[in-house]
């Protein structure tokens, strides 16, 4: 594989890991920058931002396991965020593999509300791979004060989902946390929404209630939080939503402040020079 790829041109490949084999997608060069989307989506999701820092990074996209373009060798199942830490970092491994480096790494990872959850778990399980990570509005609802509360929501968007559809389950979820007065709105293109929309039955029935229920480890995170390898990540228009409140939150049980971004929970992409600017300073 040529990971020297063009920004226009991402060089696709295919990992075996235990359970599925994950598509991804590499451009660019440079230090290793891994893309985690957020719950539902998939490499295409990165393709405008991940352009735009080819120029700087190798940057890795991809389809977690069971969406898209990435197929499983079973049933489907509840994907555990442990799972897609490790299919993470096997993708760090194997890129290293390609570039002619240490399989270790570490890389830069960027991950958006579920895939910051998944960062949040490969930090604290596998620190050493991590060069730094920017967890932008983790939806880690068991930090907050009421949290009982704030599962019942959840089980209620997954009663809507089974009583009437994807498409009302994730209105009552957006009103819920606050998603839907984003003011940068971004909007994939027709081929990528296609397959957002596909993936999303698969999220709400597999992964909303794992990725939302998720404790993170904040004594593992505590010493990559000192030595700054952690960054947390809010947007500027969601205060005090419940998408932004957890890294608010563990920011502050880590004794950090978290860094804000331009729109709210998925507004950050949408306003792609400002956002690039801001993950070029947190990964000099």
């Amino acid at each position: 594989m040529d990971v020297h790829a063009s920004a226009a041109a991402p060089v696709p490949g295919q990992l075996k890991v235990p359970g599925a084999t994950l598509y991804y997608e590499v451009r660019g060069s440079g230090p290793l920058l891994l893309l985690l989307p957020g719950g539902g989506g998939d490499a295409g999701v990165y393709d405008s931002f991940g352009a735009r820092l080819a120029g700087s990074f190798t940057v890795v996209a991809f389809d977690p396991r069971g969406y898209s373009r990435s197929t499983l060798d079973g049933p489907r199942e509840t994907l555990r965020v442990g799972t897609q830490a490790d299919d993470a970092l096997a993708l760090i491994r194997q890129a290293g593999r390609e570039r002619g480096g240490a399989a270790d790494g570490p890389a830069y990872v960027l991950g958006g509300s579920s895939g910051a959850v998944v960062g949040l778990d490969l930090l604290a399980r596998h620190p050493r791979h991590v060069a730094r990570l920017l967890a932008h509005e983790p939806p880690v609802f068991q930090v907050l004060p009421g949290a009982a509360e704030h599962r019942a929501f959840v089980d209620e968007v997954y009663a809507v989902y089974k009583r009437e559809g994807p498409g009302a389950a994730g209105a009552r979820f957006g009103a819920g946390v606050g998603a839907t007065g984003d003011d940068q709105h971004w909007e994939p293109a027709p081929g990528l929404a296609a397959r957002l929309m596909g993936n999303f039955p698969h999220f709400l029935e597999y992964e909303l209630r794992e990725v939302t229920s998720y404790l993170p480890d904040v004594e593992a995170l505590r010493p990559a939080a000192r030595d700054g390898r952690l960054v947390l990540a809010a947007g500027t228009t969601s205060r005090g939503a419940l998408s932004h409140r957890p890294a608010a939150q563990l920011a502050g049980e880590l004794g950090l402040r978290p860094v804000l971004f331009p729109g709210g929970h998925g507004g950050w992409l949408a306003a792609e020079e400002e956002s690039e600017s801001l993950v070029r300073q947190l990964f000099a």
